[in-house]
């Protein structure tokens, strides 16, 4: 038990509570940010560190600990010691969310955390010599009482004072100021950028302008539709053809044909193997030599330069494989203005 956080709660605050429903179902539609160009802000938003890795809410309830992903698929077996540092928490009964990020020279690596998440073994997550750790940054229950209405201010409060933050647990700081410099320093830094929130704002179970993505690069997952033949030496393929979701049609945008590897090819070609068809899954031509087909179940994560006038990625290089986001989520990400 927390004891006595809730009840040390202004009396207007804690009439803002309400019993809350069971922790997986609270768990199951995770507030979203959108991608913005603002850079100016008053004193009623925080800013926190965008990070490079894969949003995580975990329940505990009582006994039972689990830790989910934003589309509600069971990460218990490939992260196993976070699972263990939330069960071994005092309180009993919370429901947090949260990214699970690797680092590689002091920055969060989104291709360094890959090698984690295809594993399904417990035994094989733990001997991995890629370490991950779980930067929590949200309180959504304790107590068996919902705290979405709860200002911002007052679940991170809760928040630090409810958990024992210790390795691979992490509490996520934030500033109460942010503009252009505090952005530029963070992307000196190698940060992916900053997630400005309203600093009063309520947890809502969708994508919301009370947080916002200020990024350092342009980069967003796309869908996978098919691929082209490897040339020269290469093994595999040559590149991925990409899309995203426009009008209930998958639209070309491109293909990225840098930044795998040996192991990506060998990986990626396999799934592709699984997935082929006859027939291309976009709505708009696809003029690639050589162009194979693939259903349209993969989402890559992918950065680049710019959009292109006609509508295509400018220097694209892959990232990497998701597994937390649905294909038909996918699309084309349009910053907010200010």
């Amino acid at each position: 038990m927390a004891d006595g956080l809730l009840e040390s709660l202004p009396g207007e605050q804690r009439r803002l509570l309400a019993d809350a429903p069971p922790g997986a179902e609270l768990a199951a539609r995770p507030m979203l940010a959108v991608l913005s160009d603002r850079r100016d802000f008053g004193r009623d938003w925080v800013f926190e560190r965008k990070l490079d890795g894969v949003r995580a809410l975990a329940v505990r309830d009582g006994d039972r600990t689990a830790l989910l992903s934003r589309t509600g698929r069971a990460m218990d077996v490939t992260y196993p010691e976070i699972t263990d540092a939330l069960a071994a928490q005092d309180c009993r009964d919370f429901v947090v969310d949260g990214e699970i990020v690797a680092f590689a020279g002091g920055r969060t690596e989104f291709s360094r955390l890959q090698q984690r998440m295809g594993i399904t073994d417990p035994a094989q997550a733990r001997a991995s010599s890629v370490a991950v750790t779980y930067y929590v940054f949200d309180l959504l229950r304790l107590d068996g009482q919902d705290l979405t209405r709860l200002p911002l201010r007052t679940r991170k409060s809760l928040l630090r004072r409810a958990l024992h933050f210790a390795s691979p647990l992490r509490f996520t700081p934030h500033r109460n100021q942010g503009g252009p410099e505090e952005l530029a320093d963070a992307c000196e830094r190698g940060w992916e950028g900053l997630i400005a929130k309203r600093a009063d704002g309520p947890y809502v179970p969708r994508r919301s302008g009370d947080w916002l993505k200020l990024k350092c690069a342009r980069g967003q997952e796309f869908v996978i539709g098919g691929w082209t033949e490897p040339a020269g030496s290469r093994t595999g393929f040559g590149a991925l053809l990409l899309g995203y979701y426009a009008d209930g049609a998958l639209r070309y945008a491109g293909k990225v044909g840098t930044g795998y590897d040996r192991a990506a090819l060998d990986r990626i070609s396999g799934l592709l193997d699984e997935r082929g068809t006859d027939r291309s899954p976009f709505g708009d031509p696809v003029r690639e030599r050589g162009a194979h087909w693939v259903r349209p179940e993969l989402v890559a994560e992918v950065g680049f330069t710019e959009w292109t006038r006609d509508g295509m990625l400018r220097h694209p290089r892959f990232l990497g494989l998701r597994d937390d986001k649905e294909p038909s989520e996918v699309v084309r990400e349009e910053p907010r203005a200010a």
